[in-house]
């Protein structure tokens, strides 16, 4: 099957007024969609309509090549995940029996229920012993999003809505939460519909993006990478906003780049040792490690001289810090207020894994760029004038 969920010239009007109009687009299994454009757009609208939280005025919903327009709305609901901005917990029942919501009511098993919940828990980062028996107001406003997006993947669908799903949460927390559910999307790879109003969010999470215009219609849809390079016309240039470049950097994972070697020592090695290894190195800086090789310190030269002590608390707490599914973008705006110009790469039980500089960025928007002309000489992409495009990527 080549696509997962087709739209059909979906329309809604309200009373008095347009809000969806001419809506068609074909979204390929396993793909992030993401629908972004200015508030009343219609981008919310048709993320509702596609599970028919609201009904469309006109126009067809096809879900894996079935017309789902007129079947019951409750029987196509259980097909599909759904998480919103204001996250939607029950507060008087446990994160377990919050998870448990579809299942339940699906009629799945005590045991087969306890299971998924516990294995969904794993899944987004949360020991199920901690957390199924609490409650939602004993959670963080993240911890509280990740449930909530557990609670969507409960009965496995194929396809999940999510309506500005971090966008309640502080900037620190929401790159956390996005970086991590790019990080469980290449495990469970659902087909995603993603409402957003960020478009550095929409160029970060999405394989393809539908831009929708004041017209209540799709001005773009296509990559994020032809987007960027390509605007469709003066409405996308002006919503996508200066800096192209930097938005390219979204296009990159952490994981793609080459990590630079960086010294690095257990926090509990002697005095000796340490001096050495920063001594055979050209750093200013070494990086102490506890015993879960967790980057803990930054010390110098002269912290290394100074006195006894315990070396977990010389220097500069290491305060940049990574995931490899991490975009450039995100690596480099760590780099900007890390101690030592670098971010410390770690995986997912945070053990250390190497730095990213300011190179290897450098070296992805060089790379970028050449990508660009190249598929330009060749004619892969529709033709535009060279100066739009030198403008574009500078």
């Amino acid at each position: 099957m080549e696509h997962m969920i087709r739209l059909d010239e979906l329309t809604k009007r309200f009373p008095g007024q347009l809000a969806v109009d001419s809506v068609s687009m074909d979204i390929p299994e396993g793909e992030i969609v993401v629908f972004v454009g200015p508030s009343g757009c219609g981008k919310t609208t048709t993320l509702k309509m596609i599970n028919r939280l609201i009904e469309p005025t006109s126009g067809r919903i096809f879900l894996e090549d079935e017309d789902v327009t007129r079947i019951n709305a409750d029987r196509l609901r259980r097909r599909i995940g759904y998480v919103i901005q204001q996250i939607g917990l029950f507060p008087h029942m446990t994160i377990a029996s919050n998870i448990a919501t579809v299942p339940r009511t699906l009629g799945w098993d005590k045991q087969r229920i306890a299971e998924r919940v516990d294995e969904l828990l794993e899944l987004v980062g949360m020991d199920p012993e901690a957390y199924r028996d609490r409650y939602p107001k004993e959670l963080s406003g993240g911890q509280n999003q990740r449930v909530g997006v557990a609670r969507a993947l409960a009965a496995d669908p194929a396809v999940m809505l999510m309506d500005e799903p971090f966008g309640a949460v502080d900037p620190i927390t929401r790159e956390r939460l996005q970086n991590e559910f790019l990080r469980l999307q290449d495990e469970v790879n659902k087909t995603i519909c993603f409402v957003t109003h960020d478009v550095d969010e929409a160029i970060k999470m999405g394989d393809r993006i539908a831009i929708f215009g004041d017209d209540h219609g799709i001005q773009q849809f296509d990559t994020p990478e032809m987007i960027l390079s390509h605007p469709a016309n003066e409405f996308v240039e002006d919503f996508l906003g200066s800096g192209a470049a930097l938005k390219r950097l979204h296009l990159r994972r952490v994981r793609e780049v080459a990590l630079t070697a960086w010294p690095a020592a257990g926090v509990a090695e002697d005095r000796d040792t340490l001096r050495e290894k920063l001594e055979d190195s050209e750093q200013s800086f070494l990086l102490l490690l506890d015993e879960q090789r967790q980057p803990v310190r930054w010390v110098s030269r002269r912290d290394l001289e100074r006195g006894e002590g315990r070396m977990a608390d010389r220097g500069l707490p290491v305060a940049a810090i990574i995931e490899p599914h991490a975009t450039l973008h995100d690596a480099l705006d760590e780099m900007i207020t890390s101690n030592v110009g670098c971010a410390v790469v770690v995986d997912r039980e945070g053990a250390y894994q190497g730095v990213v500089d300011i190179d290897p960025v450098m070296t992805a928007v060089n790379t970028l760029r050449a990508e660009l002309r190249e598929r330009l000489a060749v004619g892969s992409w529709h033709a535009v004038p060279t100066e739009t495009v030198e403008e574009g990527t500078s």
